[in-house]
């Protein structure tokens, strides 16, 4: 069975509390009952096998049976700010992205990207996705959740980041470091960007601007890839060379 997260804040004195949908899931789904156990995780990286006291529609309550802290990160977070991608080519980025590790996920929008993002619907959309990462993470049994943040503009999104973060971009047609050869920064106190375009690529304006805010253009070779399948490859490549994988 896989780890189910919650909020912290439904842990208190040896008992954790679990309502809404989770709930509804376990109850319903598995059919979880009273005496049964399972895994649950929360967002300071601990984990809790627990032990079903009792199950209604609205809550279970169950008791902690054993807990455990997540092993410490030694290795730099990644962040992916990925164009928005039409339809569910969104959702699969999102969720193998989150399998492959990432700490955050930021949807971009930019002048060549398809989706355009209804400002009334932003909550509800970020929403899903942040759904999307936390099945994933659960699927994947992760120690913990990526933040997936609301959309931001390419622009301002370049012009946010520390001067501190190794801050990468994909660029398939330019003279661009191999990603397989830059130089990536050791350490968990450390930060790995990685921009990634949209189907049509970025436009010039928007890839000078990322340059003049020090991301470092690179390439994945000579093949040219779904904007859904550079993302991954990017990651596959960074957590590979990070010791992650492989």
């Amino acid at each position: 069975m896989p780890v189910f997260f919650i909020n912290s804040t439904q842990v208190t004195s040896g008992t954790v509390t679990i309502t809404g949908p989770l709930c509804d899931h376990l109850r319903g789904s598995l059919r979880v009952a009273e005496g049964e156990t399972f895994w649950i995780g929360d967002e300071r990286r601990r984990r809790y096998l627990v032990k079903a006291l009792q199950v209604t529609k609205q809550a279970i309550i169950s008791r902690i049976v054993e807990e455990r802290v997540g092993p410490v990160p030694g290795s730099p977070t990644i962040t992916l700010a990925q164009t928005i991608l039409k339809g569910d080519r969104m959702d699969w980025t999102i969720q193998k992205a989150t399998e492959l590790g990432v700490a955050a996920l930021i949807p971009l929008v930019t002048e060549q990207g398809i989706v355009r993002p209804r400002p009334s619907r932003s909550d509800a959309q970020q929403e899903r996705w942040q759904r999307i990462a936390f099945e994933g993470a659960q699927q994947s049994e992760r120690w913990d959740v990526p933040i997936v943040t609301a959309p931001q503009k390419a622009d301002a999104f370049f012009a946010g980041q520390s001067a501190q973060d190794t801050k990468l971009i994909l660029s398939e047609r330019s003279s661009g470091s191999s990603l397989q050869g830059v130089v990536l920064p050791a350490g968990a106190a450390t930060r790995v960007i990685v921009a990634v375009g949209p189907e049509g690529g970025w436009r010039r304006d928007e890839l000078d601007l990322a340059l003049q805010q020090g991301f470092l253009p690179v390439t994945l070779g000579s093949r040219i890839l779904r904007a859904e399948t550079a993302a991954i490859a990017a990651l596959t490549v960074i957590q590979s060379r990070l010791g992650e994988l492989g």
